[in-house]
């Protein structure tokens, strides 16, 4: 006998006269499932395995992916040095012309210094010139005629 408790197993009970009782347990259909999922394995692992030896990568294509990649890490590389040299010639220019104005400030300053003491002793030079006029005019004055 079975486990009574077995939720697979369907009993039915037929009941005749006293003297005899009989049970009858149907066996439990069989199912098919279990073919079918080792069936649906074995199509996946086919698959692979013909994938895998179809993947037939000679050396030409290994050798070309590689020069490939290193073309361009190559141009990255470029392309990153290009970046730092524009950055550098930017800054550059601008420390020149930071440059440039400080010396034409100076330049201008230097020049108005020139031209102030230009103008200064311009100023001198006149005022001994009218007094040495002056003192010729008055010593002119204060000696005779020569005759």
């Amino acid at each position: 006998m079975s486990n009574p408790n077995d939720p697979y197993v369907e009993r039915t009970v037929v009941e005749e006269p006293a003297v005899v009782r009989r049970e009858v347990s149907p066996a439990p259909a069989s199912s098919n499932t279990g073919w079918w999922v080792a069936a649906v394995i074995a199509v996946v692992v086919a698959a692979g395995a013909l994938f895998l030896l179809s993947n037939n990568r000679t050396d030409a294509d290994l050798q070309a992916a590689r020069d490939t990649g290193r073309a361009e890490a190559m141009i990255d590389n470029a392309a990153v040095s290009a970046q730092q040299a524009a950055s550098s010639a930017t800054d550059a220019s601008q420390r020149a012309t930071e440059s440039m104005a400080r010396a034409s400030a100076a330049a201008a300053d230097n020049a108005r210094a020139a031209a102030d003491r230009t103008a200064e002793n311009t100023q001198a030079a006149a005022a001994t010139a009218a007094d040495a006029a002056s003192d010729a005019a008055a010593t002119a004055t204060d000696s005779p005629p020569a005759q």
